[in-house]
């Protein structure tokens, strides 16, 4: 994984063709809070996809400001940042349960979260796991533990659970097509019981796929 160099991600050029400020405010997304039934709130974030100002400057995800003038790279919060901060800020756990990695900025925020001690594990699809520009084979040999589900069918989930109190779920695949060509939608939900219900499944999927571990 290249890791947040200038011109990373040769598979598609990062501002070709995409439109105007107003469908950069359409890609922000929102936030709000919800009352729940058992008289809590739900704290979310919904993001919009495809991101319409690019892939962002690798400074710009530092947190640094980025003075090169010919710096074609987005420098504001896109969906794309916001959720990477949000997988940045696992501290204990990070289940990842996802059909397709191929955005090397998603793959290296989960190995950033493993190299800072945060239990990560990694479930995908068994075809997907050795397609082409496929960042599993990253992952993995960085020691993350990775299943896959050696099935005819697909493990065609895309969620993920941080701390095990965050939801993460949507229609979107981490690839760099969802990031930039799709209409894709996030929902980033701080609901421990909710995110207790994916962790079920997760934990279920995970005893289920033993003995495919992705070496």
């Amino acid at each position: 994984i290249d890791r947040f160099a200038p011109g990373f991600n040769t598979r598609a050029s990062a501002n070709a063709g995409f439109a105007s400020a107003s469908g950069r405010e359409r890609s922000m997304g929102a936030c709000f809070s919800s009352p729940t039934g058992g008289g809590g709130s739900t704290d979310a974030e919904v993001l919009f996809f495809p991101d319409a100002a690019g892939m962002p400057c690798r400074l710009h995800l530092a947190g640094k400001p980025c003075r090169r003038a010919n710096c074609t790279y987005a420098h504001a919060d896109t969906s794309l940042v916001k959720l990477l901060r949000r997988i940045d800020a696992a501290s204990k756990t990070l289940d990842v349960c996802v059909f397709t990695i191929t955005c090397n900025e998603i793959a290296d925020a989960v190995v950033r979260a493993h190299e800072r001690g945060v239990k990560v594990r990694v479930i995908s699809d068994d075809e997907q796991a050795n397609s082409t520009g496929s960042d599993l084979r990253a992952i993995a040999d960085t020691g993350i533990p990775v299943r896959t589900d050696a099935a005819s069918t697909h493990m065609h989930h895309k969620f993920a659970i941080v701390d095990g109190a965050t939801l993460i779920n949507g229609s979107f695949n981490w690839t760099r097509q969802a990031v930039l060509g799709n209409q894709e939608n996030v929902v980033i939900a701080r609901d421990a019981k909710l995110a207790g219900v994916f962790a079920k499944e997760f934990d279920s999927m995970w005893g289920k796929f033993r003995g495919n571990e992705y070496a």
